[in-house]
């Protein structure tokens, strides 16, 4: 059974020195510098053994000047979870490194949220848009975005 979210949280500080954990009701909080190194300690460690990335998505906070990444892990093996870690970008730069490597199921997951939300994850395998077309300007799930006259859209290429 995965430990509570303040045992989890202590018990990663003592995995991982240096690594800052906070909590946000039950989800952790990690720096955006630390996410591979906690993501790898919670997949690895047999004790967590989070196999299974079902969620990657972004909240844009563009009041805070942030974007915050979101991902669920769950543990098949061990039969438990979710659980939620959270990382906070910067909104005029919006870089992350990419979980792709531990958890194929990021891979589509991540180029959406970089297409909707202009996060660029570091090491992806294939960081393309996913759902709007190449010359589409912004990022149309990030809360400042203005929708634009869908009358104006260029012609599909045939």
């Amino acid at each position: 059974m995965l430990p509570a979210a303040e045992a989890l949280k202590t018990e990663l500080e003592q995995l991982l020195p240096g690594v800052s954990v906070t909590l946000e009701g039950t989800a952790l909080a990690i720096a955006a510098k630390d996410l591979l190194a906690v993501s790898r300690c919670l997949k690895d460690t047999d004790r967590f053994a989070m196999d299974y990335l079902s969620n990657v998505t972004a909240v844009d906070y563009p009041t805070e000047q942030r974007i915050q990444m979101v991902y669920h892990l769950y543990s098949m093996s061990q039969r438990h979870g979710p659980l939620t870690l959270l990382v906070n970008v910067d909104r005029a730069q919006p870089e992350l490194e990419s979980v792709t490597p531990l958890w194929r199921s990021a891979e589509f997951q991540e180029r959406e949220v970089y297409d909707l939300f202009g996060v660029r994850f570091q090491g992806h395998p294939d960081l393309r848009r996913i759902l709007m077309w190449d010359g589409f300007e912004g990022h149309p799930m990030r809360r400042d975005y203005v929708v634009e006259d869908q009358d104006n859209a260029p012609e599909p290429v045939r």
